[in-house]
């Protein structure tokens, strides 16, 4: 990949701009409150050819970018755990094998209509086919939302589309001289890489990182080792080399170090991320904006409209309520990574003109930065239109939903969220046999909570039907221990309205959103690093008094430890 690939003199000069241009804006961008993909894509735009033209060798940046695509799949391949699509893996195949081909078939067909060449239709129907795993788990991993249950089908969605894309490079990869005997190998060569990556998981990988787990500078080089070994045996099967790394992840997330390896990574990730994002903008060019107009524009409505329009049939059809396929379909509107890297594999191999690059670059701009803010806002953009998508319920085939409500619930209590902090209150009230109900998003701690026989549903905290149906105005307390803001300010305003009286304790992670809470109508409000603080600080006080404490303070520990590890 970097054969032949002289470094520029002024190179570290241009990294320098690019990293100060970059921060400045992604500042002035957090000042307002906005995502910080769209300043580092305006960034490069800025400082790019099209731009100031401040940075003109874009070579290296383009090469540095593929390594930042690398090094987020790898940390996508790191917090992926199959184990968790085990009850929707089906059903997220047959939706994603669905979406695929019907956005590849009627892209190709509309473009072949407008007299774009066969080849070039082709590849526009496979750019805009696939969704980008990196930027929405990303985002997604950023609001802490990839235990929900729109999260894990989107999740599978993603997961499959990459399995597609490795089979579709491989056919095009020998598209020239194309034979079923080679479509066969190359088929046989990705079942190979992936039975590789089986062997390495299972009998290699454990037994390296039991070593190496011994240092963290070894386990953060072993980590960067085999995500390199892994990019380039995909290099040398015939693949990308963010395929390669993606599968090192893979291989990695069943270790019981992934996530230190994952915490190690970020920072290298996320410099990458930076480099990529800005390349984006650094490949914008204008020179035959015109005559693209209206094939992007077509494009645009493919990709944002179409595409979750599909996903939002396909996930209703199988039987998910209206707000999980809706979260689902608009998370899911935007081109891939792997996209540029088909666009690019096109142009290498002469199968496409460089309009195919222009538009797949402008695309990949406009959807992600776009997707950014979707996800951002993903509860207030369904709130909008959750009116106006009852009919999508309609035509459900069966309830997959795991929000099966008892008839007229009538709790004194009411906990959202099970998790870290909220299994402490599950474990109090249970135990003083209060009359409580608790609401999570994560269908595996439900799992438990049923299996421990604590009354529970699955359910959100934004979503307005939830809330209906918990019947609040029967409530005496309300118990959030979920740290999103915006939820808690929701949660207020639903709750005080039909329940003056409610009482409300509320989490935040900030002293100054605690103070707006409490303004707004919060009774109490939970600070993390405040109550940990003043609980060891009691601990510490007793244990000055009373040394031999220590052993029975551990003992405490670690008995709640492991009774609330199910959690």
């Amino acid at each position: 990949m970097l054969e032949g690939l002289n470094l520029p003199s002024n190179f570290f000069l241009g990294l320098s701009i690019i990293l100060l241009v970059a921060t400045i804006l992604a500042y002035l961008i957090r000042l307002l409150k906005q995502p910080l993909i769209p300043a580092y894509v305006l960034a490069g735009i800025l400082i790019g050819p099209f731009g100031l033209g401040i940075i003109q060798e874009t070579e290296l940046i383009r090469t540095m970018a593929e390594i930042g695509i690398a090094f987020l799949l790898f940390t996508v391949g790191l917090e992926i755990d199959i184990k968790r699509l085990k009850d929707i893996g089906w059903i997220s195949s047959i939706g994603a094998f669905i979406q695929v081909a019907f956005i590849f078939f009627i892209t190709y067909l509309i473009f072949i209509n407008l007299g774009f060449a066969n080849m070039n239709s082709v590849y526009l129907g496979l750019i805009a086919a696939f969704s980008s795993t990196m930027v929405v788990l990303k985002l997604l991993s950023d609001k802490n939302e990839l235990d929900t249950l729109h999260g894990r089908l989107i999740l599978g969605f993603l997961l499959v589309q990459d399995v597609i894309v490795i089979l579709v490079l491989s056919f095009l990869g020998g598209i020239g001289n194309f034979t079923i005997s080679l479509f066969g190998i190359n088929i046989l060569r990705g079942i190979g890489l992936l039975f590789l990556t089986w062997l390495s998981a299972k009998f290699i990988l454990p037994y390296l990182f039991r070593i190496s787990a011994r240092s963290d500078e070894l386990l953060f080089l072993s980590s960067i080792s085999v995500c390199f070994v892994f990019a380039w045996i995909a290099y040398f099967f015939g693949f990308s080399i963010a395929i390669g790394a993606f599968l090192a992840g893979l291989s990695l997330t069943n270790l019981p170090y992934h996530f230190d390896i994952s915490g190690k990574i970020t920072p290298l990730k996320n410099f990458f991320a930076i480099l990529f994002f800005v390349s984006l903008g650094m490949e914008l060019y204008f020179n035959n904006f015109l005559v693209l107009l209206i094939p992007l524009i077509i494009l645009l409505f493919i990709v944002l409209f179409a595409k979750p329009l599909i996903v939002m049939i396909l996930s209703s059809i199988l039987g998910y309520k209206k707000r999980t396929s809706f979260l689902t379909a608009i998370s899911l509107g935007q081109i891939s990574e792997f996209s540029l890297i088909l666009a690019s594999f096109g142009m290498t191999m002469g199968h496409v003109s460089n309009d195919v690059l222009t538009l797949t670059v402008l695309l990949a701009i406009i959807t992600i930065t776009l997707t950014s803010y979707i996800i951002q806002f993903d509860n207030r953009i369904y709130n909008v239109f959750r009116n106006f998508i009852n009919f999508f319920e309609s035509i459900s085939l069966s309830d997959r939903e795991k929000e099966h409500f008892p008839e007229n619930i009538k709790k004194e209590i009411i906990i959202f969220g099970a998790h870290r902090m909220g299994h402490i209150f599950v474990n109090a009230f249970a135990k003083a046999e209060k009359n409580f109900l608790v609401v999570d998003f994560n269908p595996g701690i439900i799992k438990n909570l049923i299996a421990n026989k604590i009354p529970c549903v699955y359910g959100d905290l934004a979503n307005h039907e939830i809330l209906k149906r918990l019947n609040i105005e029967a409530a005496k307390m309300v118990i959030s221990t979920v740290p999103n803001y915006e939820d808690s300010l929701f949660l207020i305003k639903y709750a005080k309205q039909i329940n003056p009286k409610i009482i409300l304790i509320l989490t935040a992670n900030q002293i100054g959103e605690a103070i707006h809470l409490y303004e707004t109508g919060a009774d109490y409000v939970i600070l993390p690093h405040i109550l940990t603080g003043n609980m060891m600080i009691n601990n510490i006080k007793r244990l000055m008094k009373h040394k031999s404490d220590i052993h029975e303070l551990r003992k405490e520990h670690m008995k709640m430890l492991k009774k609330d590890r199910v959690y």
